[in-house]
């Protein structure tokens, strides 16, 4: 009737639509950023472990792993206070002061003449890291609602890891051709910049969404809706929910088993009589087939559920790793590193898929930077197990305790978490 629009309720007209549809072009643009944030990271995992070894000539692997731990650290500390940033400030100015403090980095990596200012840069890094990519989780899960989340995490996290994975490959050729510094950082200095100017020009706040979803939420434990407190959050995601509690620690052995590949595989490697270029080649297959392969799992998990892929790609990683500890040419690593990709393109956009079927909206970015905070802490607890083992046994032996543990993992994830699929019908 004519009449009947002068009396709808001005506040559900200015409701914001979810879906990835009706935020497509958003939704797009956070994807490309995504990339530029993973490219930023990519830029250290060919070169970094080779200038450990042949610049700085830092013979232990406890030592020339101390970047991946005080990234780790930085970047778990980091997630941790960044849903609840976000929540308080808003999603856009997190990402920002994310990519402002990242504007040091490349010319640390550049000029720094000692492993101490390397270190620093990847503090500064491993901040910036928890900022940027954990606010673009953030942001798509706040855009695309409850239905398509599973697509969602995997079309962001394909587009980080492959960022990491071009970044990574093309820096080996770089590397082989003018040498490990400087040229292989510029590329990184270059996607700051453009990633800081795309989100200060283009990315609009999403905060609104999450709370649009929030009004029609029915929360699936009984006295935890929209009001916990940030302690009671922590307690939730990492200890009294079953299904919280289960990601939250498959996501930081995911990141220990990645730890250890990003800091001692170039290293075996390059031991073995590799050139940089198929170094650069194999450090790059393993992101490449992880990010590629989030585009089929994230929207797979929508289908068949969270659980399956998590502990099916946590056994899958376990199994790869013992390949990489008892192979010895190329051939038999690049086939490893495929499969190491494919079991982390199971897991890891569906640990992220599963922390938003079971969070309620107005925690769930509590949630997320909590998990984050425990899968980013891997990194410093797989450099550090990793540099021990390998300093004591060898490298070969380090990955085999490693993929131990990894199945383990799995296992606990197959026996404690609960199916979360049933809670996106809510």
């Amino acid at each position: 009737m004519p009449g009947s629009t002068r009396h709808q309720n001005p506040a559900a007209t200015l409701r914001p639509a979810l879906g990835l549809r009706q935020n497509l072009a958003q939704f797009m643009l956070l994807v490309a950023v995504n990339a530029l944030v993973g490219g930023t990271l990519g830029q250290e995992r060919t070169v970094l472990p080779l200038v450990a070894d042949q610049v700085f000539g830092l013979g232990q692997y406890t030592a020339a792993l101390t970047y991946i731990v005080a990234f780790g650290v930085a970047k778990a500390a980091t997630n941790y206070f960044a849903g609840t940033l976000s929540d308080r400030y808003g999603r856009k100015p997190v990402l920002v002061a994310g990519w402002l403090i990242a504007l040091p980095v490349p010319f640390l990596l550049i000029f720094g003449d000692s492993w101490g200012l390397i270190v620093a840069a990847n503090v500064v890094l491993g901040i910036s890291q928890g900022l940027t990519w954990s606010t673009t989780v953030m942001m798509k899960m706040d855009l695309v609602g409850p239905e398509r989340r599973g697509l969602a995490m995997g079309l962001n996290e394909a587009a980080g890891y492959l960022g990491v994975a071009g970044t990574a490959l093309a820096t080996g050729y770089i590397a082989s051709s003018f040498g490990l510094r400087p040229w292989p950082f510029l590329l990184g200095a270059a996607f700051i910049a453009i990633g800081l100017g795309l989100s200060v020009l283009t990315v609009r706040e999403t905060h609104h969404h999450a709370k649009a979803e929030a009004a029609g939420h029915v929360s699936v434990h009984a006295g935890a809706g929209a009001g916990l407190r940030t302690r009671e959050v922590f307690t939730l995601t990492s200890f009294r929910d079953r299904s919280l509690s289960s990601i939250s620690q498959a996501g930081l052995v995911n990141n220990l088993n990645d730890g250890l590949a990003w800091g001692l595989f170039p290293v075996l490697f390059a031991a073995a009589g590799l050139g940089i270029e198929r170094i650069g080649i194999l450090a790059a297959a393993y992101p490449a087939v992880w990010g590629a392969g989030q585009m089929v799992t994230g929207p797979l998990s929508d289908r068949i559920g969270r659980k399956p892929l998590i502990a099916g790609g946590m056994l899958v990683q376990a199994g790869a790793l013992f390949l990489v500890a008892v192979g010895q040419d190329f051939g038999t690593w690049l086939a490893a590193l495929v499969l190491l990709g494919a079991g982390t393109a199971m897991v890891y956009p569906t640990l992220l898929a599963a922390i938003g079927d079971v969070a309620h909206p107005l925690w769930r970015a509590r949630s997320v930077g909590i998990y984050r905070l425990w899968r980013d802490g891997g990194f410093a607890v797989g450099a550090l197990l990793s540099g021990v083992l390998a300093d004591a046994y060898g490298i070969p032996a380090a990955v085999l305790v490693v993929a131990v543990i990894t199945a383990a993992s799995g296992v606990l994830v197959a026996v404690r978490m609960r199916r979360t699929d049933h809670h996106r019908r809510h």
